[in-house]
């Protein structure tokens, strides 16, 4: 399962209201964002839905059984996934976000979903949290290893209200990852921030590079420990908004290639479904 991509700039104000549950969105913030996928080059089809359709083939290959993608805000649906594989015959289905932390805002509503579409037909295997996956800790510790840059570990910012221990578990994989490469200079900060009127969790990367510039860091290489794929909140709000920032600071910026459909991430998503599958549970 993902959060979803629209896939043509057409699609961004259903998208969107989609996520907003209906809610209105302002028509200037709206066509800002508009502009942000028009600027990333989403014309008529987007990286995101190609790379999450990559990752779900290769993952079908590697585990031999079907694989299908259900998306929170997008089509398929998450539902619609979970109607394809119960015409499968599967008496089993696995539950596998493509986000590697728990929050009850964040994964507790994807599972929802799954129960909801699932009912008792069959057993649901739902996997809640993965961000220590020693594959996953591994694969990102040699995308940091050896620089010489100061290292800010990133993932998306959530409401401080409901947000559980989300903070207590990205620190853990960041902490991993850092020893595991031997990191002595790196940070953590959120980032992708709403705003929606209510305190987020922080700091927020903006901010934080401007601590850095004070402290003394020069060089920066950020890697998002929240999430695996190429999409907005990494080629905008990276790729775009912090480097700009960096540039103002004058701070040399770069970040990790993502995961998306490398073998080895497909490799360890592998591993969680057939864990999952040794142990399943009622729905």
């Amino acid at each position: 399962m993902a959060y979803g991509s629209p896939e043509r700039l057409d699609d961004v104000p259903a998208y969107y209201a989609d996520i907003r549950g209906g809610r209105p969105i302002k028509p200037e913030r709206l066509d800002e964002l508009v502009e942000r996928y028009r600027q990333l080059g989403i014309e008529d089809g987007s990286p995101l839905n190609a790379i999450t359709e990559e990752t779900r083939a290769s993952l079908e290959r590697e585990l031999d059984i079907p694989v299908f993608t259900g998306m929170k805000h997008w089509t398929p649906r998450i539902g619609e996934a979970v109607e394809r594989a119960l015409e499968t015959g599967a008496s089993t289905v696995v539950g596998l976000v493509l986000a590697p932390h728990y929050s009850p805002l964040s994964i507790a509503g994807y599972r929802r979903q799954v129960e909801a579409a699932l009912g008792d037909r069959a057993e649901l295997a739902f996997v809640e949290r993965w961000g220590t996956e020693a594959g996953f800790v591994g694969l990102l510790a040699d995308r940091v290893r050896g620089t010489e840059a100061h290292v800010v570990f990133t993932a998306h910012s959530l409401p401080e209200e409901g947000s559980g221990q989300y903070r207590d578990e990205l620190l853990e994989t960041s902490s991993a990852i850092a020893e595991r490469a031997a990191l002595r200079d790196w940070s953590f900060s959120f980032q992708s921030e709403s705003p929606t009127g209510v305190p987020w969790l922080g700091p927020d990367i903006l901010d934080h590079l401007s601590t850095l510039q004070d402290q003394g860091v020069r060089r920066v290489l950020t890697c998002p420990v929240g999430f695996v794929a190429d999409h907005l909140e990494i080629r905008w709000d990276l790729d775009v908004e912090a480097a700009a920032r960096a540039r103002e600071l004058g701070l040399e910026f770069e970040r990790i290639e993502m995961p998306n459909a490398d073998p080895r991430f497909v490799g360890v998503l592998a591993g969680l479904v057939r864990r999952a599958l040794s142990v399943p549970s009622r729905a």
